[in-house]
């Protein structure tokens, strides 16, 4: 069989073999941004995907959620970046392998073989890991009757489109970031929001928690704790009520048509964690200076990477897919000097 063009990813059948320099497991922002420093290398790339659309959570999960840690923007929406990202690689024409997970890998440093859970083949010389936490899914509270309502969209674990709140009265249960931006987010459109939270103690910056108190001296957000969850009220998947209680068994009814729990996302590494990567609790350690795992070839970067002093933001994601990029180059040009250059200098294909 004949290898998949670059130039033009619907040249040859999807299960064709496809050859590239790097295989980019994951694209989400940091696989996108992976994929640009790749071709700004000039070595052809491949993003592959479970879900059926790039982009990983920030598209998914919340593209509407301001991200407010992103260097020269002081805050863009979620999807927005990823709209960007997506323009930043368009000129080097990076074939997507999507719906698909990568469920074998097989060879060594500068020789791989990925087979997708389709049968896609794919050849490659170097592994980027970009799969965010692994595969991920909502934590779900424990509460009797709650699969009528998350059929109905009364009961949500996700924001994808802010404007479907307006005007509903709605709990926000948990004590972290997402909660706490949610919050705010949709007091501004909502008839009511309830905050609920087992202490009243919040996880946030002090900014945001600055802003849940000033939302709530002015009536727009109302504190519930210290409670947590105890049962949903209506019928039909018409949620009528949340019955939230004390840990001393004091039950209180909030009249809500909507209930949002943020309490994180389970997470699995999948077929990754059979591949002979020294792993750590879902998350892949490297080695600090060029991302490389345990396996020679294959690098991580992005939230599964692991080392001392990682931090967990995009922004670092970013210069991880740099550094991985320059360190496959001598794999895949053993022969080549690279001589670093400023994009400013060089530009981008397509550019004087």
């Amino acid at each position: 069989m004949s290898a998949l063009s670059l130039a033009d990813p619907s040249a040859a059948p999807a299960n064709s073999p496809k050859i590239v320099d790097v295989a980019i497991i994951g694209a989400g922002p940091t696989g996108l941004f992976a994929a640009f420093e790749c071709g700004m290398l000039k070595l052809s790339s491949v993003l592959i995907d479970a879900l059926d659309a790039v982009g990983g959570q920030c598209a998914a999960l919340y593209p509407e959620k301001p991200i407010y840690d992103i260097p020269a923007h002081p805050a863009i929406p979620a999807g927005a970046l990823i709209d960007s990202l997506e323009a930043q690689i368009a000129p080097f024409n990076v074939p997507r392998v999507l719906s698909q997970r990568v469920e074998k890998l097989s060879g060594r440093r500068g020789d791989f073989t990925l087979t997708t859970s389709t049968g896609t083949v794919i050849h490659a010389k170097a592994v980027i890991v970009a799969a965010g936490a692994g595969a991920f899914g909502p934590n779900r509270p424990p509460l009797d009757g709650l699969e009528a309502f998350e059929q109905s969209g009364a009961i949500q674990y996700y924001v994808r489109r802010r404007s479907d709140f307006a005007g509903r009265r709605i709990v926000v249960a948990g004590g972290g970031d997402s909660a706490l931006d949610w919050a705010l987010s949709l007091a501004e459109i909502a008839e009511k929001v309830f905050l609920l939270h087992r202490r009243d103690r919040f996880r946030g910056a002090p900014e945001t928690l600055s802003r849940i108190e000033a939302f709530v001296t002015e009536g727009r957000i109302e504190k519930v704790v210290p409670y947590q969850l105890h049962g949903l009220q209506g019928e039909a998947g018409v949620l009528r009520g949340v019955e939230v209680a004390t840990l001393d068994g004091q039950v209180r009814v909030l009249e809500a048509d909507t209930l949002l729990p943020f309490y994180g996302l389970s997470t699995d590494l999948g077929p990754i964690a059979a591949w002979n990567l020294d792993t750590t609790r879902s998350q892949i350690p490297v080695t600090p200076s060029s991302l490389e795992t345990s396996l020679p070839g294959v690098f991580a970067i992005g939230d599964v990477a692991s080392y001392p002093g990682k931090l967990k933001l995009i922004l670092q994601g970013f210069a991880e897919g740099a550094m991985a990029a320059h360190a496959i180059y001598p794999i895949v040009h053993p022969d080549t000097a690279l001589h670093f250059e400023y994009s400013t200098s060089k530009g981008t294909p397509g550019q004087p």
